[in-house]
């Protein structure tokens, strides 16, 4: 969905219109839930969050503000909430939500996608590379190149600081391009695949 859409879309559910509820939710909860998944397995908990979430939004609807990018809107708004939700489920941890909240990211090729059942020497490569980072590098990854999320935007889901997030990525592509050295470009790689390198759900 482009830019315009996307706000003309947000501003018919601000103004209470039915249609424009029911729009957001079936063509985001698939994917909210799928990336849910990449924090927990909890299905049931993820269900509820996910329909905390919409419950708010109709609660709060007359407070909301604009928005051009409903998908990063939920995504953000999602992401706080499922902390929040692990957190407390957990009644022996007193860590912060940032502290006790990762996601379990591991690089995959789809293969329907990419209609071949065996992975390429290059792409081996590149997904031992890939599962070598950090946590938090791989989600940082996750946000800027396969949801293709601004760094102001990565900044407000993750708390970084913008020279921190910029710093996580540059750092995690120079990994993954000794990891593929003197086999490929990793920036062409992931810039070229930028719509099939996907994240596995957890079963």
């Amino acid at each position: 969905m482009n830019i315009n859409a996307d706000k003309e879309l947000w501003e018919d559910f601000l103004k209470g219109e039915d249609y424009a509820l029911s729009h957001i939710y079936y063509q985001h909860v698939q994917g909210l839930y799928r990336y849910g998944k990449k924090f927990t397995n909890d299905d049931e908990l993820i269900k509820d969050t996910i329909q905390d979430l919409f419950f708010d939004l109709i609660r709060t609807r007359k407070n909301l503000h604009g928005t051009d990018n409903i998908g990063f809107y939920l995504i953000a708004s999602f992401r706080r909430k499922l902390a929040t939700s692990i957190r407390k489920s957990n009644v022996f941890s007193d860590t912060t939500d940032e502290e006790y909240f990762q996601a379990e990211i591991v690089y995959s090729v789809e293969k329907e996608l990419i209609e071949k059942e065996e992975l390429t020497e290059r792409e081996q490569l590149l997904q031992a590379g890939f599962n070598e980072l950090a946590p938090k590098q791989r989600e940082i990854l996750y946000y800027r190149y396969i949801c293709e999320f601004s760094y102001d935007q990565i900044c407000e889901i993750t708390s970084l600081k913008y020279d921190s997030a910029r710093k996580q990525v540059f750092r995690a592509l120079k990994s993954l391009r000794k990891a593929v050295e003197g086999k490929s470009s990793i920036v062409f790689f992931l810039s070229f695949y930028a719509k099939e390198i996907l994240f596995p759900k957890k079963s």
